[in-house]
């Protein structure tokens, strides 16, 4: 059937970076919806560690009432994510053996799900995790179980670090789901518990952190200040001493080739530990879509990334890259999936949120 995947909606994030929140973009996305049978949901559509889920739920039902009515009587899968791992909690905590694809009603995964099956209704809605194969030569997944993996020092990538010295690594042969689970899960829950009982302009956890490291290192002038260059002088030694204390092994490289190059190598790791065989996979969670034009093919391989609905300034500036929001991607009865970029020839002050008073 034909199949239209989307990842990293952030629906209901700070500061509103989440585009579908902008008329223009949300008739983008329904307007792709036209002669699709099936909606997947890939990871992150929901933003549940910026604040309360009440809240966040509150900002994304308008959107999701949208889309649900775009879709009505059609199927939609919800694949949880890292930051809305929430959505399948009830479920997930039973301790039940996870396999690769496994489905389950909303009323099962959580009262988050049963909320968002309502905000979608007509529309039908599933819960699957950690992924879903949309046919036998194609696999999607969010592409959270990549952070172990990465050389990138991000903050998701050193809690993992650190989990794994406690619930134990990762094996390097006949990894399982489970496996996975125990090292992020209690990350997501953390991160999810701390959200609901914060005070009003709750800044998560690194949440702005590795966008501010990012410009220190790479202004958009190329020249750094003192501060960058103490940043790039400093993080050699750093990485030394997470590397010696085995939370890595991470580098002290942080640019765009670094972030797409480890990225990918992570998510190729993942899917040979689990010994995921598909053809094609695809994913999202880096917000990088791909491969695009002008793309190293070889360090992609099989995956397809479908990108974000998400505005960084910080990274991205006003030229349109692989980062621009409004990526997707279609999978059809045959074929490989295609790559969409549904935003593309939108002007960004149709997307940036409104400045703060």
């Amino acid at each position: 059937m034909p199949t239209l995947l989307v990842s990293d909606l952030h629906l209901g994030s700070r500061d509103g970076v989440d585009v579908l929140r902008r008329p223009p973009a949300l008739e983008r996305l329904v307007a792709a919806l036209d002669g699709i049978d099936r909606l997947v949901l890939l990871g992150d559509t929901l933003e549940m560690r910026h604040g309360r889920s009440v809240d966040t739920m509150a900002v994304a039902a308008p959107v999701l009432e949208r889309l649900g009515a775009a879709m009505a009587g059609r199927e939609i899968v919800l694949v949880p994510g890292n930051h809305d791992h929430a959505i399948a909690s009830g479920w997930l905590s039973d301790g039940s053996p996870l396999g690769l694809a496994e489905r389950c009603s909303p009323v099962r995964a959580s009262r988050w799900a049963v909320e968002i099956a309502d905000a979608l209704a007509p529309a039908r809605l599933e819960v699957a995790y950690p992924g879903i194969w949309l046919r036998d030569d194609v696999y999607a997944t969010h592409g959270h179980y990549l952070d172990p993996h990465t050389t990138l020092p991000s903050i998701e990538r050193l809690l993992a670090g650190g989990m794994a010295k406690i619930a134990g690594p990762i094996p390097e042969q006949g990894a399982t789901v489970n496996h996975y689970e125990a090292v992020l899960a209690p990350i997501y829950a953390w991160a999810q518990a701390a959200a609901q009982r914060a005070a009003k302009g709750y800044a998560p956890a690194g949440a702005g952190r590795s966008a501010k490291v990012w410009n220190l290192l790479n202004p958009p002038d190329g020249r750094r200040t003192w501060r960058g260059h103490a940043v790039a002088a400093a993080l050699p030694v750093v990485m030394a001493a997470l590397n010696v204390a085995g939370i890595g092994p991470v580098r002290a490289r942080i640019d765009g080739p670094e972030l797409r190059r480890s990225s990918l190598a992570a998510m190729h790791e993942a899917l040979r530990r689990l010994d995921v065989r598909a053809p094609h996979v695809v994913f999202g969670h880096t917000h990088r879509a791909g491969p695009l034009d002008g793309d190293d093919r070889s360090e992609w391989g099989r995956l397809v990334n479908t990108g974000s609905w998400v505005v960084n300034g910080e990274i991205e500036g006003a030229a349109r890259n692989p980062y621009w929001p409004g990526g997707a991607v279609r999978v059809d009865a045959d074929g490989p999936p295609v790559q969409l970029r549904l935003l593309d020839d939108l002007d960004a002050a149709a997307l940036r949120p409104p400045a703060r008073a």
